[in-house]
């Protein structure tokens, strides 16, 4: 079903039709305390720890606890199925566990849990998703006493606590004793966490039922979710979610795109909420000259030119949409140490032309802007470029084919987003993309590789704000991206559904409750 802007009268002739329908299905899962929402992507696992996908991290948040969350308020790293820890040495982390956790078939959490779950993933025949990430840092965990574990690190890592919170839910000791692969680990093992709810059912590609677990631990921020029941249903089509929603199959959208929003938001019995994303969209230049020895983009001017071209403000406004902003370095202004007084890059296609002429290229060149999402906006991109003389040729393709040749160094530009995990650290962002051992990394600058690097290995956070300031300063200095803009996310929602909308895009639906409950 393709959803296009309807008239007023449409809108009206169709609302007197499901309105009706709209107000039994709403109250059908009021009535009964449940929850649906829509999964556009279909998991493979429950399994956290073999689970890369935003839906499994969104799932985990309900049927996991690792030792740490991340506050939905603050988006720091707080202790969650530990009491309380400390950093003893730059390298030796102590944590203390509650002593009323229980997994959900009744027994308690340990140390001995702990220490299994780590050693599970630092063993690299265990090929958890996380593993390589988690053994470049971590060296070994001990018990060092009830219900006190020791983590030894390999090297100071500032991103040690938010690791455990995202990436490594807690398990019971013996979990994956009798699989014989990675496949029988994430698919034949029966999920028993320690979260707020357990998995009912579980139906690979079709929907996920969990049910609110009562003997979660009353400490817990996450204490005392108000919905009983919840069901993921796998919807892929845009169309068919709508059409649900609208009958009552679904009580929730999730990540609509605004046009889409826009119209359905009219129709009676359905609320749009609007809240903010940590992804960043951005274009990335080939300053090394990977894709040519000679390219223009190795020269500075070309690429200063190339942020003056791009009217990011009109971009952001008219067809990103919602809350999203402008951004103006290369990460997000929610993260930590996003923070610089480098030189930004207000629209002006004079100034541009202009760059290009002290560069050498007053008649433009030519050259391919890859991409691979919202070609729209890769659309008007293309159009700012084209109006300062560049001869632009948009690649549009799917994202297998865009990531194969964005890591083969093959792509003189690319328009692309990036979520950074939900991560609110510069680490997520401008680490992953300017590290010195990155396939996102077109610049070959080996100072600014250095930089980061330091960041990434040290515990003290003056010191690591002062490290991303210089390395994002090099970034806008150098003008090695365009960042473009932060995202916005839009839901929808049945009437009478209370939902905290994330500051990070990643929904904690244990929040979530029925206004009359």
């Amino acid at each position: 079903m393709r959803t296009r802007t309807p008239v007023r009268t449409g809108i009206c002739l169709f609302s007197a039709l499901v309105a009706s329908v709209l107000a039994v299905g709403a109250s059908a899962n009021q009535k009964d305390n449940s929850l649906v929402v829509a999964f556009a992507t279909p998991l493979t696992t429950v399994d956290r720890l073999y689970s890369i996908q935003r839906e499994g991290l969104i799932l985990s948040r309900l049927t996991d606890d690792g030792l740490f969350y991340v506050d939905p308020d603050t988006l720091e790293f707080d202790p969650l199925a530990a009491q309380s820890y400390e950093w003893v040495t730059d390298t030796q982390l102590e944590v203390t566990l509650r002593d009323d956790v229980v997994f959900h078939d009744g027994s308690p959490l340990t140390a001995e849990d702990v220490v299994y779950t780590f050693d599970w993933v630092l063993d690299e025949d265990s090929d958890t998703s996380r593993g390589p990430v988690i053994q470049s840092w971590l060296e070994s965990v001990e018990k060092i006493g009830p219900g006190k574990v020791r983590f030894n690190l390999n090297l100071p890592y500032p991103m040690a606590l938010r690791d455990m919170a995202i990436s490594i839910p807690l398990r019971k000791n013996g979990t994956y004793d009798d699989v014989e692969s990675r496949q029988d680990a994430a698919e034949d093992t029966p999920l028993n966490g320690i979260g707020p709810y357990r998995i009912k059912r579980f139906q690979a590609g079709r929907e996920i039922v969990i049910e609110r677990f009562d003997d979660y631990y009353q400490a817990s921020p996450k204490a005392n979710p108000a919905i009983e029941t919840m069901t993921f249903r796998v919807i892929p089509d845009q169309g068919t979610q709508q059409a649900e929603l609208l009958s009552g199959g679904i009580d929730m959208m999730m990540d609509v795109p605004p046009d889409v929003a826009d119209n359905i938001s009219h129709l009676p019995g359905v609320r749009r909420k609007e809240g903010n994303d940590i992804r960043i969209g951005y274009v990335t230049l080939d300053a090394a000259g990977h894709t040519d020895p000679d390219s223009p983009f190795k020269n500075r001017k070309v690429r200063h030119a190339i942020n003056h071209a791009i009217n990011r403000e009109e971009i952001t406004e008219y067809l990103v949409r919602g809350s999203a902003e402008v951004v103006r370095y290369a990460c997000h202004p929610r993260q930590f140490g996003c923070d610089s007084d480098g030189p930004t890059y207000p629209y002006d296609p004079e100034k541009a032309k202009e760059l290009l002429a002290e560069a050498g290229y007053p008649d433009g060149f030519s050259f391919k802007l890859w991409a691979y999402r919202e070609k729209i906006i890769a659309e008007a991109i293309v159009s700012n470029l084209k109006a300062i003389g560049l001869d632009v040729d948009l690649r549009f393709v799917k994202l297998n084919v865009f990531a194969k040749v964005r890591n083969d160094k093959d792509m003189e530009a690319l328009f692309a987003s990036y979520g950074s995990g939900g991560t609110a650290d510069a680490s997520a962002s401008t680490g992953v993309h300017f590290a010195s051992n990155s396939a996102r990394n077109y610049t070959n600058d080996k100072e600014l590789a250095e930089t980061l690097l330091a960041a990434e290995r040290t515990i003290d956070t003056a010191e690591r704000k002062r490290l991303y300031r210089k390395a994002l300063n090099r970034i806008a200095d150098q003008a090695y991206w365009v960042p473009m803009f932060s995202y916005s996310q839009n839901y929808l929602l049945a009437p009478g559904l209370d939902f905290p909308v994330p500051k990070d895009g990643v929904p904690r639906f244990w929040q979530a409750s029925w206004s009359d409950q």
